[in-house]
């Protein structure tokens, strides 16, 4: 989709950017979250006045009163998503309009203003069209974009907040796996939820986050990577690991994926995972996978590739899978690569994008 809605942020020019020499040092060293480029999109909204103060700024602390409803009660989303560098130097974003639906639909979940698509949009536009030699272009980099939105009222009170602000700030990354995909261990936790019926396990808010810190840990402690969790209600079915969702691939070809329950994260990825592999005439059902009963095919052999999904990795393999009472590996295969491979090669330019899932910036 080659489009751009940018200039609805008014650009404050940075006074002292980074020089050239220290961007090039960034740009050759590339870690995820750790380095920020020199601009961040605001806004406000308001009871009063709806949205405000729509500004492309210098990256910097912002003041927050000890009051701001945020620290108290908790009223924050967010988003994650890349814009890449194609071969041609043009800058894309990948299915950014799925990110503007999901974060109305988090922000409806917690009681707060939905932003109008044009403006999430037009956020990231105006931020890279800002200094777009931010965006790397070694294989694998990509430039990661957070928009987010919080309480920002000073009040004590357990009620929606009467202001929020809007922020974007974005993190030069190399590839996810420098040398290839590595298998990943996933531990099943039996103890802990991610989320209940009727809760915000399916809006991306930072309390889901928070609360999935401790059984991520327990889970390290044992030597795992990841963690698993089960649904709250019968604790028998996998919904999906702490920010990514799961799919499981059957010796018949065939591939299945936890169903939308309402207290997974529906991810962009996902659902263009099952488009490529329908696309493909390859079997998908999204559907609910008893994880006994998977654990069982697996030791017979019926089960040979795992892999998760998300913005960050967009794949990665899962080798073992564990609990308290088992521990099996995955034989691995050609399939969760041939996945990979197709969807980075869409978003970095070098495949075709039948769907039109690639949104211009630059």
């Amino acid at each position: 989709m080659e489009q751009n809605t940018g200039t609805r942020f008014t650009l404050k020019p940075h006074a002292t950017p980074t020089d050239a020499e220290t961007k090039a040092q960034l740009l050759a060293d590339l870690k995820f979250g750790k380095y920020f480029t020199d601009y961040m999109a605001h806004a406000r909204w308001t009871d009063a006045n709806g949205w405000i103060e729509q500004e492309i700024r210098p990256y910097g602390p912002i003041e927050l009163s000890p009051a701001a409803a945020v620290l108290h009660y908790g009223q924050e989303v967010f988003e994650g998503l890349k814009a890449y560098r194609h071969p041609d130097g043009s800058i894309w974003s990948f299915r950014p309009e799925y990110n503007a639906a999901r974060f109305n639909a988090s922000a409806r979940r917690l009681a707060m203003p939905e932003m109008p698509v044009e403006d999430f949009l037009a956020s990231l536009t105006d931020l890279v069209a800002a200094d777009p030699s931010w965006v790397p272009d070694s294989a694998g980099s990509s430039l990661y974009l957070r928009p987010f939105m919080f309480a920002s009222e000073p009040f004590l009170g357990v009620q929606p907040a009467g202001e929020y602000t809007y922020l974007l700030i974005a993190s030069p990354v190399g590839p996810y796996f420098a040398s290839g995909l590595k298998p990943v261990k996933i531990w099943i936790t039996t103890e802990y939820h991610r989320a209940a019926p009727g809760g915000t396990g399916a809006a991306k808010t930072s309390g889901n986050y928070a609360a999935s810190l401790l059984p991520q840990q327990l889970a390290a402690q044992r030597g795992y990577d990841q963690v698993c969790y089960l649904d709250a209600v019968q604790g028998r079915f996998l919904e999906e690991l702490g920010g990514m969702n799961v799919f499981v691939v059957y010796e018949d070809g065939k591939v299945a994926t936890p169903a939308l329950t309402g207290t997974i994260l529906e991810g962009a990825t996902r659902d263009s995972i099952l488009t490529l592999l329908r696309d493909h005439e390859i079997e998908v059902e999204e559907t609910n996978i008893d994880f006994e009963h998977l654990v069982a095919q697996i030791k017979l052999g019926k089960v040979t590739e795992m892999f998760a999904c998300g913005t960050a990795a967009v794949v990665t393999p899962i080798g073992e899978l564990g609990s308290d009472d088992f521990s099996v590996k995955l034989p691995g295969g050609d399939f969760t690569q041939w996945v990979y491979d197709r969807l980075t090669g869409i978003q970095n330019g070098t495949e075709p994008d039948p769907h039109g899932w690639m949104y211009r910036l630059y």
